[in-house]
């Protein structure tokens, strides 16, 4: 027979690992609880995050199902056949068909029903609608550019455009409660497009015109960035995100046109100059040097 703790000391085992969770659960703010409930997800504040964080929510749950389920028949072999004897000569079982049929069928089952959520997800997220207002981001190696395509702010017939660099991020104004079509392209190399709070991203593919369509839900500044290794700055090819009411951003978009930032800009060879990088001196430098 196995060793066995008496119950007292096998309670107090498991209270001894139960409650440092316990404390540092009670210990969390509201905000932190937030976080916990969603399992790290940033607070979605798109039309799309719900479904997102909601999948992401019942990812974790199946896994762990698959976790306890994996972890219990480990367990349960470890105790239902030990070595009971120092004689003693197991059974040796050379297949077991129930066993090999379930471990079979069971992954396929799970992986079935993942892709059937993730179509759904997918289809929900990636959903087009007739948008409100378009704009047309173009990244470049190492910042990005926003033109307001012919919107309804100004007189529907005008674009502006606001181009950012390293040295100075550029703000995306978004209308809060207003759907938005982004239209994705590259002048250079890959790129992604994403904002973590709005739960989804986006490549940007010279040669390709990619395109999303969301509405942000609640007003405030998100953070968004490049998630695509893009070459030496690639760690400074961010922007800021401002969802506004729909009269600010039609200030901001009159505030662009003033500046005669009129058009569109979508990229060229000037787009990898940097701040503090003399491109021409350097190409004098190095014909001056094979000379």
């Amino acid at each position: 027979m196995g060793l066995q703790l008496p119950e007292r000391v096998r309670k107090v085992g498991v209270w001894a690992l139960a409650a440092p969770a316990l404390l540092a659960l009670g210990a969390c703010s509201e905000q932190d609880q937030d976080e916990w409930s969603r399992l790290a997800m940033p607070e979605g504040a798109s039309d799309r995050s719900a479904s997102v964080i909601e999948f992401w929510q019942w990812t974790w749950v199946a896994a762990m199902a698959v976790g306890i389920l994996t972890w219990g028949l480990i367990l349960y072999a470890v105790v239902r056949f030990r070595r009971r004897d120092n004689n003693e000569i197991p059974v040796q079982t050379r297949y077991n068909l129930p066993m090999e049929i379930l471990y079979t069928i069971a992954p396929v089952v799970v992986v079935l029903v993942f892709f059937k959520f993730v179509i759904d997800v997918q289809e929900d997220v990636t959903e087009e609608v007739d948008a409100e207002h378009t704009i047309a981001v173009v990244g470049q190696q190492w910042s990005w550019t926003f033109n307001y395509i012919e919107d309804e702010a100004l007189d529907g017939q005008t674009s502006v455009y606001d181009v950012g660099t390293p040295a100075e991020i550029p703000t995306l104004y978004l209308p809060v409660g207003e759907s938005v079509r982004f239209e994705l392209s590259s002048p250079d190399v890959i790129h992604s497009f994403w904002v973590p709070a709005f739960t989804y991203k986006l490549d940007v593919v010279p040669g390709r015109d990619n395109a999303f369509t969301m509405t942000p839900e609640r007003e405030g500044t998100f953070a968004g960035k490049c998630a695509e290794l893009c070459g030496t700055y690639h760690s400074r090819m961010l922007f800021n995100v401002e969802v506004v009411s729909p009269e600010e951003y039609a200030e901001r978009l009159a505030a662009l046109e003033e500046q005669g930032n009129v058009g569109v800009a979508k990229g060229g060879s000037e787009v990898i100059t940097q701040d503090g990088l003399d491109i021409d001196s350097e190409v004098d430098t190095e014909t001056e040097g094979s000379e």
